[in-house]
């Protein structure tokens, strides 16, 4: 059974879309420890960081710096900070958060935001991708 991941890249769930190349999908998350929280995932369904071929991971990191960019340059914040956990979704994704306190790492706060807050956000984002 695919991943809500894989899913959301095949367009079955929308999403507020960031990014992507050939092997690699960015969008906002939904439930974002700040404004700007953005996952990148690799299309190619794969559990955990560490079964990546080497490849896809370099692939997936260079990817990820591309769109931490693009973030710093669209959202007011200290720095984005970056994560991979992935006990939801057995599908590798990187968390590319922007901070401005520590609590904003923890995964304990999160930041309600409304659809126009989210498109917004989004489209700055994706203007500053390059």
């Amino acid at each position: 059974m695919p991943s809500i991941f894989t899913k959301i890249i095949n367009g079955e769930i929308p999403c507020y879309k960031i990014a992507e190349d050939e092997d690699n999908f960015a969008f906002l998350d939904i439930n974002p420890n700040s404004k700007g929280h953005t996952l990148c995932v690799p299309k190619k369904e794969v559990d955990k960081l560490s079964d990546l071929d080497e490849e896809s991971y370099t692939k997936l990191m260079a990817f990820s710096r591309k769109v931490g960019k693009a973030i710093e340059a669209s959202v007011p914040c200290k720095r984005v900070g970056m994560t991979v956990i992935g006990l939801e979704v057995p599908h590798v994704h990187v968390h590319l958060i922007p901070l401005h306190t520590m609590k904003n790492a923890t995964f304990q706060y999160k930041e309600k935001m409304e659809p126009e807050e989210f498109e917004t956000i989004a489209e700055k984002i994706k203007n500053n991708f390059k």
